[in-house]
């Protein structure tokens, strides 16, 4: 099996086209669809049913993928640990992000850590705190900044970075607005407008709300802490919120019976993963810039 062969058939597998793994691949569709063939003549099955537009995995070729993950991943592993031994600091930084975290908390880092590393070319993936997990597990990514769930998945290690307090907040014209405290009961008597319920952030306030045996009317969601802001700031309903991102367009509002709320943000990575000096250089960097222990 050729490396370059098994690297088309993961990005076939992962995208369900031939079309888009050739973009990725930067290579023609034809060239991506000899490669597959190749691989499939050379193990003697078949991989992919093609019907019409659609790509699926056959059985054999969803028996192949996790193992052509591993051997792909165990080639750059050795990449990594020979460039390492040379002490450069250099090639890619492949890095998983949400969009908030890369809005207000990785500016600097990333601004810092480019000035002084200009050879490193950092590819940058935004995403779903959730989603990075899956992508360290496949190699896809060497490091994530994301939302910390209360456990990190095995095999993966996290560490905090920063606190992230959550706050409620309405537009200042919201019945709401004029409670000096409202009770949970009472905000759940009113639209919400919250990320959503499989997100790290979503199940905080849904634990909170559904602890107290209050249902939520929270229709409108969004994985978007931008989009709820907005949302929110129009008068769409009330939302839970970083306390960094509470601007003029809201007011803040402190149910009498919540318990103080937060997020943790930090670093996850693949433990028995080489980590290049890349990424080393760049979790020294996190941490200068980490909350106080």
């Amino acid at each position: 099996m050729d490396t370059p062969d098994l690297i088309a058939f993961v990005q076939v597998a992962d995208n369900r086209s031939f079309s888009e793994a050739a973009l990725n691949l930067h290579l023609t569709q034809s060239a991506v669809s000899r490669r597959i063939a190749a691989l499939e003549r050379g193990l003697g099955v078949r991989l992919f049913d093609r019907v019409g537009r659609s790509v699926t995995l056959t059985e054999a070729g969803a028996t192949l993928l996790p193992r052509a993950r591993r051997i792909l991943g165990e080639i750059d592993d050795s990449r990594t640990l020979l460039s390492n031994l040379r002490g450069d600091v250099g090639g890619s930084l492949r890095l998983g992000t949400s969009h908030h975290i890369g809005l207000h908390r990785l500016p600097d880092v990333l601004r810092a850590f480019s000035e002084r590393h200009p050879d490193v070319v950092l590819e940058l993936h935004f995403l779903d705190s959730e989603a990075a997990h899956d992508l360290l597990l496949q190699a896809q990514i060497e490091l994530a900044v994301v939302t910390l769930p209360p456990e990190t998945p095995a095999p993966l290690a996290s560490r905090r970075v920063w606190r992230d307090p959550l706050v409620f907040a309405v537009n200042p014209d919201h019945p709401l607005a004029s409670s000096p405290g409202p009770s949970l009961a009472e905000l759940g008597g009113h639209r919400a407008v919250l990320p959503g319920s499989g997100t790290y952030t979503g199940r905080i306030v849904t634990r909170l709300f559904a602890g107290a045996g209050i249902e939520l009317d929270a229709t409108m969601s969004t994985n978007y802490l931008e989009t709820i802001r907005m949302m929110a700031g129009i008068g769409l309903g009330w939302t839970v919120l970083p306390a960094t991102m509470v601007d003029e367009r809201l007011l803040r509002i402190d149910p009498v019976d919540a318990p103080e709320l937060e997020r943790t943000l930090g670093w996850v990575r693949h433990p028995e993963r080489t980590a290049s000096n890349a990424a080393r250089v760049f979790l020294e960097m996190l941490e200068a810039h980490a909350d106080p222990a």
